[in-house]
């Protein structure tokens, strides 16, 4: 039957043309945001479990900065520790020069204003052995350190301070008057701040750990993510150029069967 009125041709014509149209949006917004699931129109549930694993990830990031927080603090920590100890070897050389009997006066003063002077660092390298505001040498009752070890905050990790004072070490030792006093005070304090350090860099141990398993996790879940909601690019490169001539033949379909009420007129020539 011919029409001017209906346009069966046209319709369907228009219908099959406007299907190709939504799927070439479709591949475009995949091409343009790397993502065959971009948001939960695309795919409601795939989404909504993309979503729950991007929050686990943003927590990892979370508890990554935290333990590494802690690996920083204790690593300064250390390093004060380490230079507290190289003191106290110089400390205990010139202690044990001081006991020599056949030194005078003089020369006991001047070994002892070097002590004095050693032990005054000691003072200035505690107080500065400061990170995050945290101070692990300090001799603080509350000194400690906890980190995230979990994305629920639950689990931390600790590391305990330690007492690296010099009043705490050496007290207040002088080797002018007691030299042999002096020198048993150094030696117990360079025993306590080695056994020390060997506490504290196992607690960076398991800090570090921590952070690289975390990480490990975080770049699993990741790669999760990516298997859920990215694009192949070569499937949708070789797609969008399908559409595209899909929808410049449906757009001539179109306008051949737009023509078709025009026979027509023909008839009444």
């Amino acid at each position: 039957m011919i029409s001017v009125n209906t346009n069966s041709s046209a319709m369907i014509a228009l219908q099959y043309l406007n299907q190709t149209s939504a799927q070439l949006a479709q591949t475009e917004n995949q091409v343009n945001t790397g993502l065959k699931v971009s948001s939960a129109k695309d795919d409601g549930a795939t989404f909504a479990i993309a979503q729950g694993m991007r929050a686990d990830v943003a927590a990892y990031s979370a508890v990554t900065d935290s333990l590494n927080r802690g690996v920083s603090t204790v690593d300064v920590a250390l390093s004060a520790g380490q230079s507290i100890s190289d003191l106290l070897i110089q400390m205990k050389q010139k202690a044990l020069a001081a006991t020599d009997a056949s030194l005078d006066t003089a020369s006991k003063t001047a070994l002892n204003a070097d002590f004095q002077a050693m032990l005054n660092q000691i003072s200035t390298i505690v107080s500065n052995a400061n990170f995050n505001g945290a101070n692990l040498i300090d001799g603080a009752t509350t000194t400690s350190l906890s980190a995230l070890a979990s994305t629920d905050g639950t689990s931390v990790i600790t590391v305990t301070g330690v007492d690296f004072t010099a009043s705490t070490l050496i007290g207040t030792a002088d080797l002018t008057s007691g030299a042999t006093t002096a020198l048993h005070a150094v030696s117990t304090a360079i025993a306590t701040v080695d056994n020390a350090l060997a506490t504290l860099s196992a607690g960076a141990k398991k800090f570090s750990i921590q952070a690289t398993f975390v990480q490990q996790l975080s770049d699993a879940l990741t790669t999760g993510i990516g298997n859920l909601v990215d694009a192949d690019m070569a499937k949708e490169s070789a797609m969008l150029t399908a559409l595209q001539t899909k929808q410049q033949l449906g757009v001539q379909a179109l306008s051949i069967a737009n023509t078709a009420p025009e026979i027509a007129l023909k008839l009444f020539g």
